[in-house]
């Protein structure tokens, strides 16, 4: 299960990983989405206002996972760039229930010391409704990075994004991942923005690199029971 604040994190943080391990390994994947992803743009949330850009938004999702090939997504409406406002437990609930429902054996979620907040209260509630109990179903939870909002903690923040785990990936897989990345209307951006086809690209190479593959994405196991 893939749980993420906004629609495009499930792309930006592990698109091509995706598309890989479904393709070849045939993995059942359920996206989580938590937040509408729009209204922050207005200095008040206005959900009247931005009717006709959330339609789209959630049109959006649907072309998304067509060019992944993931097999469920469930969306929600909470705050964009607000999670702060809502009670955590609230976010808990939903994550309960989803995972109840799903029943995944691993959860991938974003980096904890992000820079945006709502990857941040994201990941503490992921923690939170997975807590490690004798019936707990989710054994491993991984986190990933989201491009223009890791590398965008201050360099003096001591909640880097290190990773400890590299998925090896294909061009087919990244080109993927640009292609869903490229169906949200309102989230992609222009080189050199982290959002661009030429800078996922980039960064699939970079993480390649780091561990001797033409292309990879990179994750960090927080834990892991055998």
């Amino acid at each position: 299960m893939v749980v993420v604040a906004h629609p495009d994190d499930e792309l930006l943080g592990l698109g091509a990983t995706m598309h890989k391990i479904i393709l070849e390994y045939g993995v059942k994947t359920h996206v989580v989405i938590l937040g509408e992803g729009i209204t922050s743009r207005s200095d008040s949330r206005d959900l009247v206002k931005w009717d006709k850009e959330l339609a789209i938004h959630k049109k959006n999702i649907e072309n998304a996972q067509k060019a992944i090939g993931y097999h469920s997504v469930s969306t929600y409406d909470f705050p964009d760039n607000r999670f702060d406002s809502v009670a955590l437990l609230d976010i808990i609930k939903v994550i309960e229930k989803e995972k109840n429902d799903f029943r995944p054996e691993m959860i991938f979620t974003h980096h904890g010391g992000d820079l945006n907040i709502d990857h941040q209260k994201t990941f503490e509630a992921v923690m939170t409704a997975c807590r490690p109990m004798s019936h707990e179903t989710v054994k491993t939870i991984i986190t990933f990075e989201t491009p223009s909002g890791t590398e965008w903690r201050a360099p003096t923040d001591p909640r880097h994004f290190v990773p400890n785990s590299y998925i090896s990936v294909t061009l087919k897989d990244v080109e993927a991942k640009i292609k869903g990345m490229e169906s949200y209307e309102f989230e992609k951006r222009l080189y050199p923005h982290p959002r661009s086809p030429e800078a996922l690209r980039i960064q699939a190479q970079r993480w390649g690199v780091a561990v001797g593959v033409p292309f990879a994405e990179a994750f960090c196991i927080v834990r892991n029971i055998m």
